[in-house]
């Protein structure tokens, strides 16, 4: 690494430290709990896998969404169940045991699969022997681990309905290092025995992000390139010409959808909204959206039942 590119390293770390901890302010971390519990969920049965920090519920005869609600995040990792072995499409913050919830549901073998890499989605992934990733440098960068700097607000009060799990200490709190022990190919096949996944990269959000689709169920698992709510397009390494391009890909895709499952707050979205969201983000480039200030640098586009958070200044920035 040569010594301008570790400066831009560390200048990234503090710019990431800084946002994390501005965030201490932000009306959206210090009302989440009033939004609990979403309606979505009122219809679903918890699964006995549940626990204090755990939400499960079985979508499909083989497809668990194991849900962190009392996280500020809300981030939702999925558990797909194969003939073959079980794909775990993220694996959370790393705050609750995930593996000890995956292990009440199946005893079939394990592999991970990220739908990209920033610490809410890779925190159990030392947890697990097989771990699979398009390994872009960005990922493989973070599969290094991720200081307690970086991520102390997310076990801090604020971002907290009620304590930690039981024997986990704040301060202790990091992403511990895991191993890529496979790399996959965007339109790569994962055939799980009894269903057949296609890997799309849709870069955007991040260089890494990617989504799962299941083409003779219409299922598609979007990662942080979709869900209900403000979707987080401030980071440096968030590519907005990248973002719209990969979300026309999705709009493309979605009249032979019948479900979405996002990696936040809300699991199963009817596929429509995608073309809203495409709608809404055209008109957020093209500076017709109305802007909410939100916290020092980042400002939100809000829509019903979704929108952006961005840079104050995405239009300067460079898009390719």
């Amino acid at each position: 690494m040569t010594k301008n590119s570790k400066l831009l390293s560390v200048f990234i770390l503090l710019l990431l430290i800084q946002w994390f901890d501005i965030k201490n302010s932000s009306a959206e971390l210090a009302n989440f709990c009033d939004r609990l519990p979403r309606a979505a969920y009122a219809n679903l049965d918890k699964h006995k896998a549940s626990n204090r920090w755990f939400e499960v519920y079985q979508l499909e005869d083989d497809i668990f969404a194991i849900y962190e609600p009392f996280q500020w995040q809300e981030v939702i990792s999925y558990l797909i169940i194969g003939n073959e072995y079980a794909l775990l499409f993220d694996s959370g913050n790393g705050i609750g045991d995930i593996k000890e919830v995956v292990n009440q549901i199946t005893q079939k073998p394990i592999k991970v699969l990220n739908s990209h890499s920033h610490f809410d989605h890779i925190g159990g992934n030392h947890q697990f022997k097989q771990i699979l990733s398009v390994a872009t440098d960005f990922s493989i960068k973070n599969s290094h681990g991720i200081s307690h700097e970086v991520v102390r607000l997310e076990v801090s009060p604020e971002a907290l309905c009620h304590g930690l799990p039981e024997k986990v200490k704040a301060k202790a709190h990091k992403i511990h290092p895991y191993q890529i022990t496979q790399r996959v190919a965007p339109g790569e096949i994962l055939d799980l025995g009894n269903r057949k996944l296609k890997i799309l990269l849709i870069p955007g959000h991040t260089d890494d992000s990617i989504a799962l689709l299941d083409r003779k169920s219409g299922f598609l698992w979007t990662g942080d390139s979709f869900y209900e709510g403000p979707i987080w397009l401030y980071f440096p390494e968030t590519n907005l010409a990248n973002y719209k391009k990969s979300l026309a890909r999705l709009v493309d895709l979605s009249p032979k959808l019948t479900a979405l499952f996002p990696a936040h707050n809300t699991t199963r979205v009817d596929p429509k909204i995608l073309a809203k969201v495409q709608t809404a983000f055209n008109l957020v480039l093209a500076g017709k959206a109305e802007v909410t200030p939100t916290w020092d640098g980042v400002i939100t586009f809000k829509f019903e039942n979704f929108g952006f958070l961005m840079r104050e200044n995405y239009h300067s920035l460079p898009s390719k």
